[in-house]
């Protein structure tokens, strides 16, 4: 990929620290930085921007590959990372540097960003207007090294922080799926129903893709939603399709599961809240310590060859 092939989208969306996970393990996403800009300010420390009068808002610069990950669904990824009608911060955080804000880099990038928001005024899907800015891009400014992948580096922090300043339940709120049990009954087999809405535990060695041997992409079997490849599935002799990590962290959920006497780290689907297995920390070393230990029943897999016609195109890359 040459450098001329990438382009770059910079977004306000509020703490920048929520702003890096929903982007960072799109296929397609070259890097992600976290930054201050729109303000005058040259080289501006956090703490100067906190005081909102650098009018510099917090903010980051992804560069993307857009033959792979379009702008189009870049902007349709941020909408949904954020409240659009909220003029005055983001969620607890309030300010003009957490003001939300689409910095356009090109003239298309700018017909794109007022179309999208267009697009979601016209839907009715807020009572209030939609109140985002739209702005030419300024000097974008590195933040410090620590607020770099914060999700990655303080992980535990970060939940606590996403779910504590009120943007994980919005998320859930305004762009999760709603489905009645009655609907799940007729739309899920007897296991399906009994994993995924009774927090059930399918047999190992005795399910559908514990031994998969086929490359693809599986999705949450309600929503659809992807959250997991086979790039990062192994045979960890437990019986269950197991995973060294996620597809993307924004699309599950982790909780405390005291149940049947034990301590456990329970992993949820965050689109349909279904439950999906558990989280371990006995994982191959070499790739981040994690074992996602994950029914069968809560998934469907898609082989590669089949994701265009599923409308996961962007995925392909991953199996080049």
């Amino acid at each position: 990929m040459t450098k001329q092939s990438l382009e770059t989208a910079i977004f306000a969306g509020g703490c920048f620290w929520c702003m890096v996970e929903p982007f960072d393990q799109q296929p397609g996403i070259e890097k992600i930085v976290s930054g201050y800009t729109g303000g005058d300010k040259p080289n501006p420390t956090y703490e100067e921007v906190c005081t909102n009068t650098t009018g510099h808002r917090e903010a980051v610069e992804i560069t993307f590959n857009p033959e792979v990950f379009p702008y189009k669904k870049l902007l349709n990824l941020f909408w949904q990372q954020i409240d659009p009608t909220d003029p005055g911060g983001q969620f607890h955080d309030r300010g003009e540097s957490y003001k939300t804000a689409i910095y356009y880099t090109t003239e298309q990038q700018k017909q794109l960003a007022e179309a999208s928001k267009q697009q979601l005024e016209e839907s009715g899907k807020f009572n209030k207007p939609i109140v985002t800015d739209i702005l030419p891009a300024k000097t974008f400014y590195e933040a410090e090294e620590k607020h770099q992948n914060y999700y990655k580096k303080q992980r535990f922090h970060y939940q606590m922080y996403k779910k504590g300043s009120g943007r994980a339940d919005f998320i859930k709120r305004n762009w999760g799926n709603s489905f009645s049990k009655q609907d799940l009954k007729e739309k899920l087999t007897p296991i399906q129903y009994h994993v995924t809405q009774e927090n059930g535990t399918e047999r190992p060695f005795d399910n559908e893709y514990w031994n998969n041997q086929q490359e693809g992409v599986y999705v949450d079997i309600i929503s659809g939603k992807p959250l997991f490849t086979t790039k990062d599935q192994y045979d960890a002799g437990c019986g269950w399709p197991s995973f060294t990590k996620p597809l993307n962290h924004n699309a599950i959920e982790e909780n405390m599961d005291t149940s049947h006497g034990m301590r456990r780290i329970e992993v949820r689907s965050g689109d349909s809240d279904s439950h999906l297995g558990h989280v371990f920390d006995d994982g191959p070393v070499d790739k981040g310590g994690m074992r996602y230990c994950i029914n069968s029943a809560a998934l469907r897999f898609i082989p590669k060859d089949k994701l265009e016609e599923e409308g996961l195109d962007q995925y392909l890359s991953l199996f080049k």
